[in-house]
């Protein structure tokens, strides 16, 4: 079945909060957290290659409702970036799209990687990055902690590489 021949309630049920917090098995999961406007296939390529080489169970894209580091001028609703990249992903069953940030009520990589601890404690995280956001990690807030927090993984990307 075609990514986009999915109904969109199957599409939508797959990527349900309460059913990415069931840590009821020990998984390895790669987070890639990110804007996503829009999702590309460079995500895809980056979550491929990360999954392969990382031996990850799943790899859960992280869309951000508003990066503290970029402007929202041009930033698409959280609702139509979300939709876009559940279609990308509809027919790959081990990446799950959600947006934490938006229920946990933070915009902190370090806020939503302590509350993912404390709801999944069985469940391995593993932090994906671009090289070219290697570059500004030094500007995240609580960078120190997010390094001690989780593993960082980091991805190749041409020309920052």
């Amino acid at each position: 079945m075609a990514r986009s021949d999915l109904p969109d309630t199957a599409v939508a049920r797959r990527h349900q909060h309460a059913r990415l917090f069931h840590d009821r098995g020990r998984m390895r999961i790669g987070l890639l957290g990110g804007s996503f406007n829009p999702a590309h296939e460079g995500h895809l390529h980056v979550t491929h290659l990360a999954r392969r080489a990382l031996g990850l169970d799943q790899v859960w894209w992280m869309v951000s409702p508003q990066n503290p580091l970029k402007t929202s001028r041009d930033m698409a609703p959280l609702d139509m970036r979300l939709m876009q990249a559940r279609q990308m992903t509809a027919g790959i069953p081990w990446i799950r799209v959600f947006a934490p940030e938006a229920g946990f009520r933070t915009n902190l990589t370090h806020a939503t990687l302590r509350i993912l601890r404390q709801r999944c404690p069985r469940h391995r995280f593993c932090w994906l990055m671009g090289a070219d956001n290697l570059q500004g990690f030094g500007r995240w807030q609580h960078h120190d902690i997010i390094a001690q927090t989780v593993p960082i993984a980091v991805l190749d990307r041409p020309g920052y590489s």
